[in-house]
């Protein structure tokens, strides 16, 4: 699987972003899909996940009630659809794609392929 992560840009604090994920391959469905995050000088924290077929969706404290992922298994893409943004958001996101079963998966080691990040600042 190969993964492309676009989207990212600056914003205003309060404002919105929608990230978005294509992956390749006929196998997407099979994965579970997560969100990371890595600011400046941190190490990179998961953000929220997706399960194979879309039904059940997990988030970090952080940024629940502010930030919903979806996913289109037809078109094999997944959305991180991020509203209320605060400075502390500011960082290069990341896409990932994990073939474990256990739902959610928020450590970074399951996940075998991933994106190549994208970047989101939030101004004050």
């Amino acid at each position: 699987v190969q993964l492309q992560a676009s989207g990212g840009g600056l914003v205003q604090t309060g404002g919105s972003l929608t990230l978005s994920c294509e992956a390749s391959g006929r196998t997407f469905r099979s994965y579970i899909m997560g969100w990371f995050r890595q600011a400046p000088g941190k190490e990179r924290e998961y953000v929220g996940g997706i399960s194979q077929h879309g039904i059940i969706t997990d988030y970090a404290d952080s940024v629940k009630e502010r930030f919903t992922i979806s996913r289109d298994n037809y078109k094999n893409t997944v959305h991180l659809e991020m509203n209320s943004l605060k400075p502390e958001d500011t960082a290069v996101y990341y896409c990932a794609a994990s073939p474990l079963s256990r739902f959610p998966t928020r450590d970074t080691t399951p996940y075998d392929y991933w994106g190549q990040g994208t970047e989101v600042t939030v101004s004050s």
